[in-house]
């Protein structure tokens, strides 16, 4: 199976069965170097060199894993490493990882000499279903989400499905998360298919069925300049609770804050009189089964609404939010202040 992206192909399906083997032969004459992180390293990388020739001589670059390193200081690290081998624009860069591996290793090699080839190879359910496709890469800045970053399409994606039988349920949960965001905004019978199944019985395809709504979207705006703000449902107030937790002992992982994100989202999109009451009952009842419940608002608002500020779709200084309207549809540029925050959220 395939998708055409903007400007490369999204391919399905074992690794050795895709065009990875064809793409690394005409990088024949160039370098190759892949980016993992501890747990890839451990868990997939083996698999990658031994299951094809022309990475036999790959320089392996190795990332500490778990968001808070995904940091400046650890990109000049990387940066400093692609120097003393000498890598060029012609060469390639493998991101084999998660969506820190992804978005980091895409981050890093957009902006390597003005640009490096590099392609994703994402191993979690995350990176599988948001973050290796889009073009979007980034880093952190303190609390801030993917405050740093730039648009910069992979030469290609490739998602295999085997990949995740080494992941924890907490990983697998992790993406469903950005999977039913994929399915308020774009498509009911999506989200219908996720909620009868729980989050360690995705199968590959409701993986593809995820990718392609993302998909449409990104090509009809690439630079979020309009529609493509519809992806970022559960965000607004998702990142902000990510980047805060982060700075405390209570860190969670980027799906549970957009889950808790999307029920906070759909509770103010209740309150403006744009979401059905009904319809924010089922939404609730599904992320309440399938997440921990979430934290109460109020006593942080003031603090939430203040990251809040810092969101990359604000205008004016005002925060503007996605917010649902139904099962498969969502409206953009919803402004939403403090008072949304403590009263309603």
């Amino acid at each position: 199976m395939t998708i055409e992206a903007t400007t490369y192909q999204i391919e399905f399906g074992k690794l050795e069965e895709t065009s990875f083997s064809k793409l690394l032969q005409s990088f024949s004459q160039s370098k190759k170097v892949i980016i993992v992180d501890e747990n890839t390293h451990d868990c997939c990388l083996e698999f990658l060199i031994t299951q094809f020739d022309e990475l036999t001589d790959a320089e392996i670059i190795l990332l500490p894993a778990g968001e808070e390193n995904k940091v400046m200081e650890v990109c000049f690290q990387v940066w400093q490493a692609l120097s003393e081998y000498k890598i060029g624009r012609n060469d390639l860069i493998i991101n084999l990882g998660g969506g820190v591996v992804t978005d980091m290793g895409g981050f890093i090699a957009a902006l390597f000499k003005r640009g490096v080839k590099f392609v994703n190879i994402p191993t979690s359910l995350l990176a599988m279903v948001d973050a290796s496709v889009g073009g979007k890469t980034g880093i952190d800045l303190g609390a801030y989400k993917n405050q740093i970053g730039v648009f910069a399409n992979p030469t290609a994606v490739y998602i295999d499905h085997r990949f995740l039988s080494s992941l924890p349920e907490a990983e697998w949960v992790n993406g469903y998360a950005e999977m039913l965001k994929h399915g308020i905004i774009g498509s009911k019978s999506h989200w219908d298919n996720l909620i009868s199944l729980q989050p360690t019985e995705v199968t590959q395809t409701l993986i593809y069925e995820s990718v392609a709504i993302k998909n449409e979207i990104v090509r009809s705006d690439p630079t979020e300049k309009n529609n493509r703000k519809l992806l970022n449902l559960g965000h607004t107030i998702g990142h902000a609770l990510e980047g805060y937790l982060l700075t405390t002992d209570q860190k969670i992982p980027h799906g549970i804050a957009v889950a808790w994100g999307i029920l906070f989202e759909s509770k103010i999109a209740v309150a403006k009189n744009i979401l059905p009451p009904e319809i924010y009952v089922e939404i609730e009842r599904e992320i309440l089964a399938k997440f921990p419940p979430p934290p109460d608002l109020k006593p942080i608002a003031t603090t939430i609404f203040e990251l809040m500020l810092n969101d990359k779709k604000n205008d004016h200084n005002r925060v503007k939010c996605v917010l649902p309207t139904q099962i498969g549809h969502a409206t953009i540029d919803m402004e939403i202040d403090l008072h949304d925050i403590i009263q309603f959220a």
